[in-house]
């Protein structure tokens, strides 16, 4: 019972936390679309495998990494910075159609697993989300991760990524082949707003994290 517990909360939490568009998931599209599904797979595989050792850690270590603000205020502070270089990156690269398709031969060169592996461990947004989460989980006991216990939540949760990658992506290609007039506005246009947006959102929540001045009980 309590193996499919940690099972099902596992998948629910990273199924749902892989569906926000990042930038996985746009790399993942465009490897899709140019090079069909069986590449897709493999750099999903490259994710997940990525993803293990993130999670794993993050479980056992997640009390000692809230606890460490220097990291936690790094992290933060990276975030920031990160998705709008995003942002200036889809709209200076993809304005072209030559370098483009340049990026993506070049990308397409090396094998999907390696690319899925590369990116992932880039995407340090993954550490204060699992770290957060575990913690959450583990105090509320909705989990359980004596002994062997802990692998059934760590499948439950690269099951989901997977899934959840590979559903947002084949449903999103499915989405621009029907409205071709509109998706050729959505690499130069959508995706660096979106990026854009998202890093505001960080902004404010560092801003309101490590600037806004404490009110003073009178």
């Amino acid at each position: 019972m309590k193996e499919l517990k940690n099972i099902s909360i596992g998948f629910l939490v990273s199924f749902i936390g892989s569906i926000p568009l990042g930038y996985l998931n746009l790399v993942g599209l465009e490897i899709y679309s140019k090079s069909g599904l069986y590449n897709l797979v493999f750099f999903l595989f490259g994710v997940v495998f990525v993803e293990t050792f993130v999670i794993y850690f993050t479980l056992l270590f997640a009390k000692q990494l809230i606890r460490n603000k220097r990291l936690m205020k790094i992290i933060d502070f990276f975030a920031v910075g990160f998705m709008f270089v995003l942002a200036y990156f889809f709209y200076s690269n993809f304005n072209s159609t030559t370098t483009l398709n340049d990026n993506l031969l070049g990308y397409l060169m090396y094998s999907p697993f390696v690319i899925g592996v590369v990116l992932n461990c880039f995407n340090f947004l993954q550490l204060p989300f699992w770290t957060s989460w575990n913690l959450y989980l583990l105090n509320g006991k909705y989990i359980t991760i004596e002994r062997k216990l802990k692998y059934y939540y760590i499948a439950g949760t690269l099951i989901g990524v997977f899934l959840g990658m590979l559903s947002l992506i084949v449903i999103l290609q499915t989405l621009f082949q029907k409205t071709s007039q509109f998706s050729k506005y959505i690499i130069p246009v959508f995706i660096p707003l979106l990026f854009i947006v998202l890093g505001s959102i960080q902004v404010f929540k560092v801003y309101k994290k490590y600037f806004k001045p404490v009110a003073l009980e009178i």
